[in-house]
């Protein structure tokens, strides 16, 4: 879709806007699916990312999910095209996304409640400062899907948690909460469910009050500094993990049994 920077933006699985206080606003907005990462999802964040790019002064962009839950991560149904080019423009398409959002010019700022799930953790790794809610719950199901996190979610991972928690978290697939996530280094602050709005509000007026200039080149420098230590750039061949796990036998296995067990 052909869309101009000085029109609203228009999309069918978010919203994104700029409120009178000048704060951007990005919302996933399928709460009724716990909003999932369908292909048009992530087409439309990148979008929207380009489009919050291109707004002049803008400082910070809070990034949400509508509901009861942040984001319940990929759609799986949107990897099971009957070609293997299906798949690797799905994931190709995820690690754009990931990469449009985490260098967009303006702050990003991620409110998360309820799950936060696979592919909705590697949205929430690519923003800049997250603030959760006490009874906020994650999970990296992949492994036990039998496939890959991709979507650069491991470097990202990596970064943000260290090396050794990222093999433990990816591999085990068990969930934890705010307050493990807040020890690991991967929350700035965890309040109670009735604050989080309040908080996010709070810091989001804060950098929106500060020097434009003094933004942005707070957010590039740190993320030069991290690029050179863990850049999102040296993810190992998601797309080709991907294609092949869902054409591997074990792996399809592995994700029927998945798939069966939640279903009980």
């Amino acid at each position: 879709m052909l869309r101009t920077f000085d029109e609203p933006f228009l999309a069918e699985t978010l919203s994104a806007s700029i409120d009178a206080a000048g704060i951007g606003r990005l919302t996933l907005t399928r709460p009724e699916k716990l909003n999932p990462l369908s292909w048009q999802c992530l087409e439309e964040i990148t979008e929207a990312a380009n489009w919050f790019d291109h707004q002049r002064g803008l400082k910070v962009v809070v990034v949400s999910g509508d509901g009861r839950a942040f984001s319940a991560g990929a759609d799986l149904s949107t990897f099971s095209g009957p070609s293997e080019l299906s798949t690797r423009e799905v994931a190709e398409h995820g690690q754009r996304m990931a990469d449009a959002l985490e260098r967009m010019r303006p702050l990003s700022i991620v409110r998360l409640q309820g799950w936060c799930v696979g592919g909705g953790l590697v949205v929430a790794a690519a923003c800049d400062l997250r603030i959760a809610a006490d009874d906020a719950r994650f999970s990296i199901p992949e492994v036990d899907l039998g496939i890959p996190l991709a979507w650069g979610g491991i470097p990202r991972l990596v970064r943000e948690i260290g090396p050794a928690l990222t093999k433990e978290l990816v591999l085990t697939c068990r969930p934890f909460d705010a307050a493990e996530a807040k020890a690991a280094g991967f929350l700035n602050r965890v309040v109670a469910p009735d604050q989080l709005d309040a908080e996010v509000e709070e810091l989001a007026t804060s950098i929106a009050a500060k020097a434009l200039h003094a933004v942005f080149s707070t957010k590039q420098h740190v993320n030069a500094v991290t690029d050179q230590m863990v850049g999102t750039m040296r993810s190992f061949a998601d797309a080709d993990g991907l294609v092949t796990a869902f054409q591997d036998p074990e792996c399809a296995e592995v994700r029927k049994k998945y798939l069966a067990d939640r279903q009980k």
